[in-house]
């Protein structure tokens, strides 16, 4: 058997953390290889801020659409529009997105290989070999040894559960969407995402419905493991008229709802993405911490290869919680609070009438911060809430 070749990164998984990590490390002049099974789409909205598309540079084609505004739609069917002044939300079919972030990976030097992780195994050398199966080179199996693994391998990381302590007990919801055809007779819902608050569709999460262009992805998130998520965006088509519209394809997936305590193992190994767990409560959101988890996971991969201390390794969460924790808490208590049953969501969606409600929640999320400026807005809702929550005001 060939000795293993020899890598400084191996990433495993290919989705917009493992390319993010294969590129940015590429371009500092390492020789990495990105392991990713050829074929996987994650069920997801597709939504990304303009801090995204500035930050790691997404070029406009990738855009399917500018979304400008939110319809929120209670149990009641009492829907509530939050305009997006001034901005927009972008959105990106996931087939088409993740790949061009892989190529982007290649062009900067990554080794692409199309393969499936399958364990790690240490011997007396420097460094972790990682075995994988391939269908690109004569002969399945195939190794390459790295100073350092990124696992990226999503909410049910492989990589992450081997190595980690604590990825196996990830906790997160099931997402399942479906990719259809947009109708023509309504341009306004190319504009437009519409989010579902009723426990008839989601038990404790949401059902959407996002543009992307010539297509839309419905879907709906729930951790009941006895709701069925296939019968419920079923539900919802044919309420909204979309069971006409042709199906393209279907996808489903874990996706974990809070960060790991816990993203190396100390040696060898850093974690990045959903196996990370960073995304976001309340919301679902993903792709931008995603990507953004990754670099700084990369950043630490570099400072560990030019220094050779793996508690290097250690920063990249603690630079993501400092930036994103608070964030991840008040969504987590959002989620708590608002998602429990009907009244409570049917008094969340109304909340979302309120104009500093939707000024300071679309202002936090297209630059992902909190904006700190505004206190009094702060303090009125903070009330606001309390008076729904003890049901103070009627919804």
């Amino acid at each position: 058997m060939s000795s293993p070749e020899q890598f400084d990164v191996v990433v495993v998984g290919g989705g917009p953390a493992g390319a993010t990590a294969a590129h940015d490390l590429a371009c500092r002049g390492h020789k990495v290889l990105l392991l990713d099974k050829a074929g996987r789409i994650k069920p997801c909205g597709g939504a990304i801020p303009p801090r995204l598309i500035r930050d790691f540079d997404i070029p406009p084609h990738l855009l399917k659409a500018r979304v400008n505004s939110a319809r929120m739609i209670a149990p009641s069917e009492t829907a509530v529009d939050m305009p997006i002044k001034g901005g927009f939300v972008g959105m990106v079919d996931r087939e088409e997105f993740d790949e061009w972030l892989r190529q982007r990976a290649a062009d900067a030097g990554a080794v692409r290989v199309n393969g499936l992780f399958v364990r790690i195994t240490r011997d007396d050398n420097t460094g972790a070999i990682v075995h994988y199966e391939t269908k690109d080179v004569a002969g399945s199996a195939c190794s390459a040894r790295a100073r350092i693994v990124i696992g990226a391998d999503g909410a049910l990381s492989s990589v992450g559960r081997q190595e980690v302590s604590g990825a196996d007990r990830m906790k997160f919801v099931f997402a399942y969407h479906e990719i259809v055809e947009t109708p023509q007779a309504d341009p306004e819902m190319a504009k437009r995402c519409e989010i579902y608050y009723q426990g008839k569709l989601s038990p404790d999460f949401y059902a959407w419905i996002f543009p992307h262009g010539d297509t839309m992805s419905v879907g709906v998130g729930s951790a009941n493991k006895g709701f069925s998520l296939r019968s419920s965006v079923k539900s919802l088509r044919a309420t909204t008229g979309l069971d006409r519209a042709r199906s393209i394809r279907r996808e489903g997936a874990p996706i974990p709802l809070k960060p790991l305590k816990r993203w190396d193992n100390g040696a060898d190994v850093i974690l990045a993405g959903d196996a990370a767990g960073v995304v976001a409560p309340a919301s679902g959101e993903g792709i931008y911490y995603a990507m953004l988890g990754a670099r700084l996971s990369g950043d630490a991969a570099d400072e560990f290869l030019q220094t050779g201390d793996a508690r290097a390794l250690q920063t990249a969460r603690k630079r993501f919680m400092k930036a994103h924790g608070r964030v991840f808490w008040i969504l987590g208590i959002m989620q708590y609070f608002w998602y429990r049953n009907d009244k409570r969501r049917e008094r969340f969606v109304s909340i979302c009438r309120d104009p500093d409600v939707q000024r300071l929640t679309w202002e936090s999320y297209m630059n992902k911060e909190l904006v700190r400026t505004d206190v009094m807005a702060h303090v009125r809702i903070f009330f606001k809430d309390l008076a729904h929550l003890f049901r103070l005001v009627s919804p």
